[in-house]
């Protein structure tokens, strides 16, 4: 029985340690996917149209930055979804921004050239108002880190009928005016001042006419503002090396500093391995004390 109690008490030790970094893993892995699930999460009630709202006239608009895996792939997805939704592309900047740039010499007549760069795009979409959700939930199966996103949603009905009550007060002035020139513009300088008033009442009209155009539009067609960005990658090109040909070659002084790079890493590395094997001497420890209590209490019988 008391030998039975012994080896169960191992056993345990062992489950004890080898469950609680799975369970570590399984918490830390679950709070990863809860992370990237909520950053998927771009659209809003404000990109949402209300149909039994007849009073309220809503120019929505989004801004979007997030992380890709591919840049260019996600930026051909957002143009093909753009088309599908009945939309269309406004402005493209697709670019590689370079961070740095370092070029070794790797032998007598060759270098080894490295650039660190990160591509990027900046988009303007337009898709029709009624399909801005479905739009955003599209565009948000790209993102791999959310940056931020933004929807507006600006009332401008008022806007537009104060832009109505000029185009009627205007139309209603240029009349009298062309009335009062028919009837009463015999003089030249009279004529001149009041052609000048009318058309600046035709100017008014126009441009309160051009603002509700424009305002129809917004209203129609919901603006995404977007910019993407991929992790930064690297390029290495082998070319000539046009500098002296014993450049390659370090110097003592640069091979002593390489040196104590390496032996530095290694040493690190032992450290490392070393303190990876803790859960190994506890165990081990436990084990030798549990094996001295068993001899100091069996061992004399």
């Amino acid at each position: 029985m008391n030998h039975t109690q012994f080896f169960s008490g191992l056993i345990l030790i062992f489950t004890l340690f080898s469950c609680a970094p799975k369970s570590a893993e399984e918490s830390s892995s679950s709070e990863y996917n809860m992370a990237a699930d909520t950053s998927v999460f771009v659209s809003s009630t404000a990109a949402v149209e209300n149909k039994k709202d007849t009073t309220h006239k809503f120019i929505r608009t989004a801004d979007l930055k997030f992380k890709v895996k591919s840049v260019i792939r996600s930026t051909y997805n957002i143009e093909d979804l753009t088309a599908l939704q009945g939309g269309f592309v406004t402005y493209t900047n697709l670019k590689s921004d370079i961070g740095f740039t370092e070029v070794k010499a790797i032998s007598a007549d060759s270098s080894l050239e490295t650039t660190h760069f990160t591509v990027t795009n900046e988009m303007i979409i337009r898709v029709p108002n009624t399909r801005l959700d479905t739009t955003l939930k599209e565009i948000a199966k790209n993102i791999d880190f959310l940056d931020y996103r933004i929807i507006k949603a600006d009332d401008v009905a008022l806007q537009i009928m104060a832009n109505k009550l000029t185009q009627n007060r205007s139309s209603k002035n240029e009349t009298r005016i062309t009335r009062a020139i028919d009837n009463r513009g015999k003089k030249l300088n009279e004529t001149t001042v009041a052609e000048e008033i009318l058309l600046s009442k035709q100017e008014q009209a126009d441009n309160a006419r051009i603002a509700n155009l424009s305002l129809q539009d917004q209203l129609n067609f919901s603006t995404i503002n977007i910019t993407i960005y991929q992790r930064q990658t690297i390029k290495r090109e082998l070319i000539a090396n046009d500098k002296n040909i014993d450049e390659y070659e370090p110097g003592f002084g640069r091979k002593i500093v390489e040196a104590l790079k390496t032996g530095w890493v290694i040493l690190e590395a032992i450290v490392i391995f070393i303190l990876n094997l803790w859960g190994i001497y506890v165990l081990a420890l436990i084990g030798y004390l549990l094996y001295k209590i068993y001899v100091i209490k069996f061992g004399k019988k």
